[in-house]
């Protein structure tokens, strides 16, 4: 640890803040600490110090990334979690994991990938999952709280640095249960080029990098350097600590001339240094100025081409045995090697003991032994069901670099098919295999197309959809048969369908013009074609792609799958040519339907979510929304989960029950959505999007607080998972709109302006209507020009679609007190008219709403009158919020102190803090009105 005092330091500090929390019974105090640095100069040697030193008084929990294993998706999070994991019994582990056991499981190798379920996991689920599991993890040994060492993280897969990243960077404030120690080796551009000019490969070529994954782990790295309490870099060492290194290892009497060149060689590499004094002794090599000139030529065996040569000399054998090492990783057990390199076991034994003598390698420490193998296998088994014995590994990341990279190619692509055949009949999982057959060269061969698509659902079903996209991108390589290949694309895009919607688009719509999907896959690829189109933002090309399939699809249960989806779609169009049209075709199809089976469910849902929009009378929306469920609940295979017709359709039958005054049921609704989500671990733009929904509840109960909660909760889950997404759309129309009923303007004005609420305007319809709501802002904030000019649009915009939903798109009444002042003609004509519709409506509060509006244009009495009986209705309505207004107007129509004080009370209850005050200063100087 020569010239390493402040990064020990560091490390102490860290280490020293962790315990201390935990002995004091205090908030604990970990954190993150990075260590960077090239390769050679000591981060492994330095993560072993911190070990030594910490193991003592923490739980330490370790993991080295390897440079052919970025591909395996959660392979550090298996080294770090499972020898933590194993101290427990069945019971513990169902308490650790929570109602997620089924979830995480199989990301961790303690379970099947299909053990519950063949549904693709939620990969944000997955990692916010396994970062509460390490949270409770870290909260049960308190008293010894953990340290997590991450070795050469610049190697490490994505899926573990996102589960880290999710860890480290969503306490909301609190310190961390767990320090985290990553090292790694700098990974910008300039970095990587001048790293590798300086270890080039004397043959073959280098490991090709998944470029999208490397650019994910760059991006976390830099993330972790920015959260992390320090950030040091690892220098090289001094001619003054080479030559100290020197002196301890050859003797005191090494001279200058020596330790000089010793320096300059080695450019004060640690690893190298260590290497070259080694190699010194081992030659009896006498440290004065009369041997210095021999250490370039020792010293060039250290590294790269060197270090091959080297290997080379030490005969075939263990060379071959080396390459099989390179090529297995992790999962070089003796019996393997001599299954991949035709040794007997004996020689297996023999030649490992030559590789370690040269210092090639070693045995893998316990922790990394069996993590490598996927999924199923944790620690391997030989054939009589006897544990395999330890694997072994390079002893330096350098050396597995240079024994990869001297490889030929055809050498390399050999080995690797002949390890995935070798894996496959040791039973080791699909994904395993995998990891080998990206590898090899395509060659027509459908058992590697086979092989690819199972590993694919296994990595989907973990929580690692690039993964599975890796694989399938490499089957259609091989290529796939003329039977398979539009299934493997619909797979693909099924893969991508989550993650990257503009890819998804690409392949469902090559697999759909070619030869080889059934009906059931044409109609489900269509669908998911679709809904990737949705997401991104393309609703119209959704509705037409839905359309032209339609066509060519018979009578039944498929057409209407997809006629429920074309209607949809249209339906959240923003801007429609024919709305009238498109509403009555929709009617008349669905006017016989009796709701028998899911694709009239379907159907029927949105048939009364466009009744709702129309604003036709409650009554006949409840019934379709009756209709469309089973006991109260979505139908079996029509859940929030279930991804075969999405989370729409339950959506929408609850969203039209808030806005037929029906709350009681859509609260329910979207109560056992967030609980759906949470048990299946959906913790992205799904869960959010439930929040949201339950925060439009809560608005409409008159709850302004609990919206509010819920709005900025779900925001908070929805700026985790993007930018622009339509959930943060519509959680912010809802959040301004609470925040508007509470009186906090300014803050209602911050959060439009943070999430740019405002034109241009998404392709899709806002819950609620969007300009209605930013119409309302602008009146707030006394910018009646452009409240008016905004919601005049918005009148525009709905009235062609024959949409007059009073409460979805509340424009009638914020225009109409607009204009009261300098054109109250036409203002009493459009409150008139929203009456009209408030009346086909029939829901308390709009009718409530619509007279209120319409008082300000009558005389005193019929004043009174007409908000006597909005006050009613609006008590008969679950809006407690509206009738607080209600009540404050009508005290202020007829000064009784009475209704001021049951406008403050109502008020107050809603949380509608300035409505309460203004209530409460009017009771004050009011007197009651003849």
């Amino acid at each position: 640890m020569l010239e390493r005092g402040p990064e020990l330091a560091a490390a102490a500090h860290a280490v020293e803040e962790l315990v201390a929390g935990a002995a004091e019974g205090e908030p604990a105090r970990g954190g993150v600490l990075v260590y960077r640095g090239d390769a050679g100069v000591g981060k492994t040697a330095l993560l072993a110090e911190i070990h030594r030193t910490a193991q003592d008084r923490c739980t330490i929990l370790t993991a080295r990334g390897g440079e052919t294993l970025t591909s395996v998706p959660f392979h550090l999070t298996r080294q770090l979690l499972q020898p933590a994991l194993d101290g427990y019994g069945a019971e513990e582990l169902n308490r650790l994991f929570g109602d997620h056991f089924d979830l995480l499981a199989p990301a961790l190798g303690l379970a099947s990938p299909f053990a519950s379920s063949e549904e693709p996991a939620d990969p944000q689920g997955v990692r916010i999952g396994l970062a509460a599991l390490l949270g409770r993890l870290a909260d049960r040994l308190r008293h010894k709280p953990p340290v997590l060492l991450v070795d050469d993280a610049h190697w490490a897969d994505a899926e573990t640095l996102a589960w880290l990243d999710v860890f480290t960077r969503t306490r909301r404030g609190r310190r961390l249960p767990a320090l985290v120690v990553l090292a790694h080796r700098p990974v910008t551009e300039d970095d990587r080029t001048a790293e590798a000019s300086g270890s080039p490969a004397p043959s073959g070529t280098p490991v090709t990098p998944d470029t999208t994954g490397r650019d994910q782990r760059t991006a976390l790295l830099a993330a972790f350097a920015q959260r992390a309490h320090r950030t040091l870099g690892l220098d090289v060492l001094t001619y003054e600590a080479t030559a100290e290194l020197a002196r301890e290892a050859l003797g005191a009497h090494a001279d200058e001339p020596f330790c000089r060149e010793l320096w300059r060689v080695t450019t004060g590499n640690p690893y190298e240094t260590v290497e070259l004094l080694a190699k010194a002794r081992d030659r009896m090599l006498e440290p004065v100025a009369g041997s210095a000139s021999l250490l370039e030529g020792l010293g060039a065996g250290a590294k790269g081409g060197g270090l091959v040569a080297r290997l080379q000399d030490l005969g075939p054998a263990p060379t071959r045995l080396a390459y099989g090492i390179a090529i297995l990783g992790a999962d070089s057990t003796p019996e393997l090697l001599a299954l991949l390199t035709g040794m007997r076991p004996a020689e297996v034994a023999e030649y490992t003991q030559v590789l370690r003598d040269a210092r090639i390698v070693a045995a893998a420490p316990p922790h990394r032994r069996g993590a490598g193998a996927a999924h199923l296998s944790l620690v391997p088994h030989q054939a009589d069901g006897r544990p395999a014995s330890p694997p072994l590994e390079f002893t330096h990341p350098l050396v597995a670099t240079a024994v990869y990279g001297s490889m030929s190619q055809a050498a390399r692509t050999a080995m690797h098919g002949q390890a995935a055949w070798i894996l496959e009949s040791a039973k080791y999982g699909a994904a395993a295999i995998s990891r080998h057959l990206l590898e090899v060269h395509p060659d027509d061969d459908r058992n590697v197309v086979q092989r690819l698509r199972d590993a694919a659902r296994e990595h989907l079903a973990v929580g690692a959809p690039d993964a599975a996209r890796r694989c399938l991108e490499r089957a259609i390589d091989e290529p796939p048969g003329a039977d398979a290949y539009a299934q493997v694309l619909y797979e693909l895009g099924c893969a991508s369908l989550l993650t990257a919607p503009a890819a998804t688009v690409l392949h469902l719509r090559s697999a759909l013009a070619m030869p080889g999907l059934g009906d059931d896959l044409r109609t489900d690829a269509t669908y998911r074609l679709a809904q990737a189109l949705a997401h991104n933002n393309q609703l119209q090309d959704a509705a037409d792609a839905l359309a032209a399939e339609i066509e060519r699809t018979p009578p039944g249960i498929d057409r209407r799958r997809l006629q429920a989806a074309h209607f949809m779609y249209e339906g959240f169009v923003a801007t429609e040519e024919d709305g009238p049209a498109r509403s009555a075709r929709l009617a008349e199809l669905t006017a016989g339907f009796t709701g028998g089976e899911n694709s009239e469910r379907a159907l029927i849902t949105v048939r009364g979510f466009d009744a709702m929009l129309r604003g036709e009378p409650a009554d006949e929306v409840v019934r379709l929304c009756d209709r469309a469920l089973v006991g109260g609940l979505p139908a079996r295979g029509l859940g929030w989960t279930d991804t075969a017709w999405g989370f729409e359709i339950p959506a929408l039958t609850g969203i039209a029950y808030a806005f037929a005054d029906r709350t009681d049921r859509a609260e329910a609704l979207f109560t056992e959505a967030v609980r759906a989500y949470e048990i299946s671990g959906w913790s992205g733009a799904h869960l959010a999007f439930a929040r949201a929904l339950l925060g439009l509840v809560h608005r409409r109960k008159g709850d302004l607080p609990g919206a509010q909660h819920h709005l900025e909760e779900a925001l908070r889950l929805a700026d985790r998972v993007g930018d622009g997404l339509p959930v943060h759309w519509d959680t912010v129309c809802l959040l301004v709109d609470t925040l508007l009923a509470r009186g906090e303007v300014a803050k209602a004005r911050e959060f439009a302006d943070k999430y740019s609420f405002g034109p241009p305007w998404p392709g899709a319809i806002v819950l609620p209507d969007g300009p209605s709501v930013l119409g309302k802002l602008l009146l707030a904030e006394g910018r009646v020009e452009e409240a008016v000019r905004t919601l005049e649009a918005a009148a525009d915009a709905l009235t062609v679609r024959g949409r007059h939903h009073v409460v979805w798109a509340p424009w009638p009444f914020d225009l109409a007190r607009a204009l009261a002042p300098t054109d109250p003609e036409r203002a009493a004509r459009i409150a008139a008219e929203a009456r009209v519709h408030a009346e086909h409506l029939g829901t308390p509060t709009a009718l409530g709403e619509a007279l209120r509006c319409q008082a300000l244009f009558a005389d005193p009495a019929e004043a009174r009158r007409l908000l006597t009986e909005a006050v009613a209705h609006l008590a008969a309505s679950p809006s407690r919020y509206e009738e607080a207004r209600a009540q404050y107007d009508l005290a202020l129509a007829t000064g009784d102190p009475a209704a001021f004080e049951r406008a403050a009370a109502l008020a107050t209850t809603c949380g509608a803090d300035a409505l309460a005050e203004a209530a409460v200063t009017a009771r004050a100087s009011s007197r009651p009105q003849e």
